[in-house]
């Protein structure tokens, strides 16, 4: 199994991620250098790994090339494992991806992961900028199977090309799960990355089919789960769940309006007039995640943990204020020992 695996481990392994979320009147420039410096506050708290993600041509979101960006966070940092979370495989050549992250592990040796997703552009003038049609996540199976041989050379046979600096490495690989997911990662005999934040029943039958279903392969021996959610942490309930407001609003309103903004200040959003539809769309939005003091979201967490029997949770809270983000994944660390 080439998942690292450390001699003295804290009770709960818990690893980032971050989505380089714009905040209202605020460049994209901004948050990218803010999801750098953010990077080494996570490897000083004691983090697993730090990974970053993929969307294109949103107005909230400034990360849309992952690899570049973990390139200069992992430049940045010099024990956290950095990674994606992920490269959004259908909107690539398999043989592209190969190469960059052969690039990035040759550069940053035994750090780098390489977290893969299914979903395509968002809108049609996304996936038509990106070359790319709705249908293109049906061929994830064979696409992931395609990027996996450029590294272990079995492509070379059938093309006689070799994707270096790729080839021979040893990269280990995620799949995220939206859909069938679960299925794909079993079948490929890789580490399962899934949703916690809503739906728990669904997501634990998934797991279950998952670990029914694995493979062994050369990249894990045997299953191996991360759950991915939000966790909000402050000296208060209440404040905790006010770290929620700004993200559980841009989600609403990307559903009520089909735009996903930029963050907005706790205060502007609770002051805000709401339609019915984006009410229900909010409140939907704040449900599911764990958010309290300290040792009531540790407790929480680890709860979540044993119901699921998972091996790690990827935290992806995002919030306005980022002074409170960044202490509220402090606070989190220290509650459960982290460091």
């Amino acid at each position: 199994m080439s998942l690292d695996v450390t001699t003295a481990q804290p009770a709960l392994r818990l690893s980032v991620l971050d989505r380089s979320r714009t905040r209202q009147g605020e460049e994209p420039a901004q948050a990218l250098r803010d999801t750098v410096a953010f990077a080494r506050d996570a490897e000083r708290f004691g983090y697993h790994r730090f990974w970053v993600s993929e969307h294109h041509g949103v107005p909230g979101v400034a990360g849309s090339a992952p690899t570049v960006l973990a390139a200069a966070v992992a430049a940045a940092t010099t024990r956290i494992r950095v990674g994606t979370g992920g490269v959004m495989l259908p909107n690539h050549q398999p043989m592209v991806v190969a190469e960059q992250f052969g690039v990035l592990a040759s550069l940053f040796p035994g750090r780098i992961d390489m977290g893969l997703g299914r979903s395509v552009g968002f809108t049609d003038g996304v996936r038509r900028a990106l070359g790319r049609e709705k249908d293109a996540a049906d061929d994830f199976g064979a696409q992931l199977a395609e990027l996996l041989g450029w590294f272990d050379g079995s492509q070379q046979t059938h093309r006689g090309v070799h994707a270096r600096p790729a080839e021979g490495l040893r990269v280990p690989a995620f799949v995220l799960a939206t859909g069938a997911g679960a299925d794909l990662a079993a079948d490929a005999g890789l580490p399962l990355v899934i949703a916690a934040a809503r739906g728990e029943d669904r997501m634990l039958a998934a797991i279950d089919r998952y670990r029914t279903r694995f493979r062994p392969s050369a990249q894990a021996a045997e299953p191996y789960v991360v759950l991915s959610g939000t966790v909000a942490v402050a000296e208060t309930a209440e404040r905790a769940r006010e770290l929620l407001v700004p993200e559980a609003w841009a989600g609403a309103y990307a559903r009520t309006h089909g735009e996903f903004p930029p963050l907005a200040p706790a205060a502007e959003v609770l002051a805000r007039p709401m339609t019915a539809r984006e009410r229900a769309a909010y409140e939907q939005s704040l449900a599911g995640h764990i958010a309290g003091i300290p040792e009531q979201a540790a407790a929480d967490l680890a709860a979540l943990m044993a119901r699921s029997g998972a091996d790690e949770y990827l935290v992806t809270t995002s919030t306005y204020d980022r002074t409170a983000m960044t202490e509220s994944y402090r606070l989190l660390a220290e509650a459960v020992g982290l460091s």
